[in-house]
C-alpha cells in the first residue's frame, strides 16, 4: 500500500470512528455537510540557530509561495515565546480538502522555482542537516468552527493548546463539548480571537484535540481565562455529569510569537 493510499484510508477510518460516536446527537447531520479544513501542523527542532536560519529562509522564500499558488493561502510560521534553548518552529498549513493534503509534495517537486529557492533546505548535506527532526500532525477542523479564523494584524501571541483524553471514547466526548454543546461559542463570547480548532488524526498523544486562541498580553491572556472560567454557561456546561473532568487527562500549553513572514 502506497503512502497517499494508507493515510486516505487511516482518515476514513477515523472519520467512520467520529461518525458512529456523534451521529446520535442531532445537530451533527447538518454540521458534517459544512466543508471543514484540514490542517498539517509542523514543528521543527533545531540544534543551532544556523538551521534555524535555514529553516526559515525555506518557509519564507520557498514553501510558502509554493504552498499559496497551490491553494494554501493562509500560512502560520511562529516561534517560541520563551524558548529553553534554540526555538523550535512550528507551521500551520491549511487545506481545503484531504485530496489536496495527499497531492501536496508531489505537486511542490514539480515547481522549479520552489526546488530552486529551496536548494540549502532541501539539498542540505548529510553532516550539517537543516534540522534536527519534524514532527507533524493531521487535523480537521471542527464542524462548529469549519474554517482557519483570521485575527487581527496587530502585536499579540499565540497560545497553543492541546487537550489528551485517555481513550478515543473520551476524546470524542470533548470534541463534542466544543461542538454541540457550545465551548467554542464561549471563546469566541470572550473575545478570545481563536484561530481554529480541530482533532488530531494522525500525530503524536492521540487521541487529542487542538486549537489555537491569541492575545495581546499576559495581562489580556490572565484576564481571558479569569473571565472563562467564572461564566456562566462555561459553569453550566462543566457541572454536566456527561462532560467530567476525567475526560481530558493533560493539557499541554505553548505560548508562540509568529514570525514578520507569517501569514497568520
Amino acid at each position: 500500500m502506497n503512502r497517499k493510499s494508507f493515510l486516505k484510508t487511516t482518515v476514513i477510518a477515523a472519520g467512520t470512528s467520529s461518525l458512529g460516536i456523534t451521529l446520535a446527537h442531532p445537530t451533527t447531520k447538518n454540521s458534517l455537510q459544512k466543508q471543514q479544513e484540514f490542517y498539517e501542523l509542523r514543528v521543527y527542532s533545531l540544534k543551532t540557530s544556523d538551521q534555524q536560519k535555514i529553516v526559515e529562509n525555506y518557509l519564507q522564500q520557498a514553501a510558502i509561495p509554493a504552498l499559496n499558488k497551490l491553494g494554501s493561502k493562509t500560512i502560520g510560521v511562529f516561534t517560541e515565546m520563551k524558548p529553553e534553548d534554540q526555538t523550535k518552529i512550528f507551521v500551520l498549513i491549511p487545506y481545503n480538502s484531504l485530496e489536496a493534503y495527499l497531492k501536496v509534495q508531489d505537486n511542490l517537486l514539480k515547481d522549479a522555482k520552489y526546488l530552486q529557492a529551496g536548494v540549502p533546505y532541501l539539498q542540505a548535506p548529510i553532516a550539517n542537516p537543516a534540522y534536527d527532526r519534524i514532527e507533524s500532525s493531521l487535523l480537521q477542523a471542527f464542524t462548529s468552527t469549519p474554517k482557519l479564523m483570521l485575527p487581527e494584524k496587530k502585536q499579540r501571541f499565540f497560545e497553543l493548546r492541546r487537550y489528551e483524553s485517555g481513550s478515543e471514547m473520551f476524546g470524542k466526548r470533548k470534541i463534542e463539548m466544543f461542538n454541540e454543546a457550545g465551548e467554542t461559542k464561549i471563546f469566541k463570547q470572550l473575545d478570545f480571537k481563536p484561530v481554529f480548532f480541530a482533532e488530531t488524526l494522525i500525530g503524536e498523544m492521540r487521541p487529542n484535540l487542538t486549537y489555537m486562541i491569541t492575545f495581546d498580553s499576559m495581562e489580556d491572556h490572565d484576564a481571558k481565562w479569569k473571565a472563562f472560567g467564572s461564566n456562566a454557561d462555561w459553569k453550566r456546561l462543566s457541572s454536566m455529569p456527561e462532560y467530567p473532568d476525567k475526560i481530558v487527562s493533560r493539557i499541554t500549553s505553548t505560548f508562540i510569537i509568529p514570525t514578520t513572514y507569517s501569514q497568520i
